[in-house]
C-alpha cells in the first residue's frame, strides 16, 4: 500500500469576522482542520507553515505529528521537505468544516494521474488543496493556492489529462463564506466556540 500524507499548510489569514482577533480566528481554523486530518484513515497526518509561525503549529498539533518548516507557504514547497512517502496532499487551513470524504477525493486520482488539484467550491480564486505522487513532477509549477487555479497547475503538464480535478469547498475569506457554515454540521469545534464568543483566552 502507498505511503501518503496529508498536510495542513497554515499560511496566512487576511480576513476575519467582525469582532474576532484576527490570530484567534487563524489558529481556530487551523486547530478544527487538524483535528479533521487526525480521524482519517490510513494516511499519516503533518502541519507545514513557516519558521516565524512554528510557534503556532506547535500549539495546535497533536503529540507525534510532524511539523515541517518550509521558506514559503506552498505545496511545492511542502513537497519537496517530504520524504519516505508515495503521495502526498497538502490543503489550506481555512476550511474548518471540509468534509472528510473531500480529502479522499483528491488523493483517489493518484493512483492514475501524478496530480490532482481541488477548486474553490464556487469557482472563486485559488485552490482548496493539491496531491501529488512523490517526487514531484519537474513540469508542476509553484502553486499559490490563494490565487492559482488548474489551468495554472496543468500548464506545463505533457497531457491536460496529467492533472485531475476533483471536488471542491468553499474557503472562509469572507462574510458570504461564513454565512455558508452549517451548524448541524458535525466538527468545527474551535472555530464554533469562536464565533460563539465562548473560545477559551489564549
Amino acid at each position: 500500500m502507498a505511503r501518503r500524507v496529508v498536510v495542513a499548510l497554515l499560511g496566512p489569514v487576511h480576513w476575519s469576522p467582525p469582532g474576532v482577533d484576527l490570530a484567534q480566528w487563524r489558529a481556530a481554523l487551523a486547530e478544527d482542520v487538524i483535528d479533521l486530518f487526525a480521524t482519517l484513515n490510513e494516511v499519516e497526518v503533518a502541519v507545514a507553515v513557516t519558521p516565524a509561525d512554528r510557534a503556532l503549529a506547535d500549539a495546535l498539533v497533536w503529540p507525534g505529528t510532524a511539523v515541517y518548516e518550509v521558506a514559503e507557504p506552498t505545496p511545492n514547497a511542502v513537497f519537496a521537505a517530504l520524504e519516505g512517502y508515495d503521495q502526498a496532499a497538502v490543503l489550506v487551513s481555512d476550511v474548518p468544516d471540509l468534509p472528510a470524504l473531500t480529502v479522499g477525493k483528491l488523493l483517489r486520482p493518484l493512483t492514475s494521474r501524478p496530480v490532482a488539484v481541488a477548486p474553490v467550491e464556487g469557482g472563486g480564486p485559488g485552490l482548496l488543496g493539491v496531491a501529488v505522487r512523490l517526487p514531484a513532477p519537474d513540469w508542476l509549477p509553484t502553486l499559490e493556492l490563494d490565487t492559482a487555479t488548474p489551468a495554472e497547475a496543468r500548464a506545463n503538464a505533457p497531457r491536460p489529462g496529467d492533472v485531475a480535478v476533483t471536488t471542491g469547498w468553499r474557503r472562509l475569506r469572507g462574510p458570504a463564506d461564513l454565512a455558508t457554515l452549517d451548524p448541524a454540521f458535525e466538527g468545527w469545534e474551535a472555530t464554533r466556540a469562536l464565533l460563539s464568543g465562548s473560545a477559551r483566552p489564549t
